[in-house]
């Protein structure tokens, strides 16, 4: 894991810690390394109660509830699949939040429509979720690397605008 990450994962650890929330992760191309992002930090089983490694369509529908007529209309590599495995990582492991990605990593596996280095990002709550798309390929490593550090930014970005804990009381 790289610098980058290691300190954004500090400062969402200390939001979730503060806010008393938990997050879980729903990853298919990243294969966990959004996990091992947020578990990186001393403390993490206070706010993070686990992940969901859905590399294929099967897994995607069965612990995710990911709608089979999405994924055979749009393909997994689409926003609302994103959205859709947000909320199933927060149902599956009753979390407050979860933050997911589906897409394209590489080598191979890309087409015209939907290039290797396609990566959907998306983070929230079972009922509000943020969404972005990586579109660049800079080869599988470099791709990972990047969805890695974009997610764990949106999901920083946000928890800042979630209500915090002295907000609630005033």
């Amino acid at each position: 894991m790289d610098f980058e990450s290691k300190i954004i994962s500090r400062e969402v650890s200390q939001l979730l810690w503060e806010m008393g929330k938990t997050v879980s992760t729903a990853e298919s191309c990243t294969g966990g390394r959004i996990a091992e992002a947020i578990i990186s930090i001393p403390g993490a089983s206070k706010y993070f109660k686990g992940g969901i490694i859905s590399y294929v369509d099967e897994v995607k529908m069965s612990l995710l509830g990911v709608s089979v007529e999405l994924l055979e209309e749009k393909t997994a590599v689409c926003e609302e699949v994103a959205r859709q495995m947000v909320a199933g990582a927060c149902k599956a492991l009753n979390t407050n939040y979860a933050i997911a990605a589906t897409g394209l990593a590489g080598p191979t596996g890309g087409t015209k429509e939907i290039p290797v280095g396609t990566i959907w990002l998306a983070c929230g709550t079972p009922d509000k979720q943020v969404v972005m798309k990586v579109e660049e390929d800079h080869g599988r490593d470099i791709n990972l690397a990047i969805a890695t550090n974009v997610a764990m930014q949106m999901f920083l970005d946000f928890l800042k605008t979630e209500p915090q804990p002295a907000e609630l009381e005033g």
